[in-house]
């Protein structure tokens, strides 16, 4: 979903983070990394292992703070102690493995966890957790144990564990890199849902280059640095730059690519099966 206010919601400024080993060296996970990131708006954050992506995640709830540089939050800095609270509520966090999320022996107790913390009236948490629930498709297991679920079921049992506590945005770190591809799709169905229909902010990390190019914005992180930003067309259009630095491209990208190395005009804003085959439409009426 586009950002139609244009309202910044993540301002990342200069922001870097330094961790310190057990043996006493230091490791700079990010390095100068600035960028905004919209109201509204579905951004893919994208790098190898170990490139910083997911320590940039844990610093938009204030999981972890900069070593340098601010990063601001609808005007509140995660670095102000007693903004984090409001700072997490506005944002949530869905993890990689839904099994470390789910705390209760049944669905709703799980759901309901969050806003019980909080002190939220009865009656309310009931109408949160039916809601949460019917958002994520997830309303006739409100009795099953999680246990019982497929790792696609459970993940969006988090999510509406996460949307029982009504924020404006989710982020997501690696949520479907446990999960088969039914799961996967499960999962991106519902947050691309949430995204369109609640106007809630996604921010999700990822390896997986077809749930990026599903995005409105792409943040590629290599080795702590913000080495390109913009749409998926712009990105992916880069295909020998993205995969220099050890990303694949969507398959229709990479087609294109190999087709252009080999001489043929074909255009660089292939990104689904649909434009590929679009783009290639002209050469087959040749033969």
């Amino acid at each position: 979903m586009e950002s139609n206010s244009g309202e910044v919601l993540f301002d990342i400024c200069h922001v870097s983070h330094t961790f310190e080993t057990e043996e006493g060296k230091t490791f700079d996970a990010l390095k100068d990394v600035t960028a905004q990131i919209k109201k509204g708006e579905f951004t893919a954050i994208i790098g190898t292992n170990g490139s910083g992506k997911s320590t940039l995640a844990r610093h938009l709830n204030a999981l972890l703070i900069p070593t340098e540089g601010e990063l601001i939050v609808e005007g509140m800095r995660t670095s102000d102690a007693g903004r984090v609270w409001d700072i997490r509520q506005k944002v949530g966090m869905v993890f990689q493995n839904p099994d470390n999320q789910l705390v209760a022996a049944v669905v709703e107790e799980d759901v309901a966890f969050g806003p019980e913390n909080l002190g939220v009236p009865p009656e309310e948490i009931r109408e949160r957790v039916d809601l949460a629930l019917e958002k994520v498709g997830m309303t006739s297991y409100r009795e099953q144990a999680p246990s019982m679920l497929s790792g696609g079921q459970k993940q969006r049992v988090a999510i509406a564990g996460v949307l029982a506590m009504k924020p404006d945005c989710i982020v997501l770190d690696e949520p479907t890199a446990m999960l088969d591809p039914k799961g996967r799709k499960e999962v991106m169905d519902t947050i691309h849902e949430l995204n369109k229909t609640e106007g809630i902010t996604i921010v999700l990390i990822t390896h997986f280059m077809e749930e990026a190019v599903t995005a409105d914005h792409i943040l590629v992180i290599d080795r702590g640095v913000l080495k390109m930003e913009g749409t998926p067309r712009e990105i992916f259009s880069q295909a020998d730059k993205v995969t220099e630095i050890g990303l694949d491209v969507p398959v229709p990208a990479d087609l294109a690519r190999r087709l252009r190395k080999k001489g043929m005009a074909v255009s660089e804003k292939c990104m689904t099966d649909e434009e590929l085959g679009e783009a290639l439409c002209p050469f087959v009426s040749k033969m």
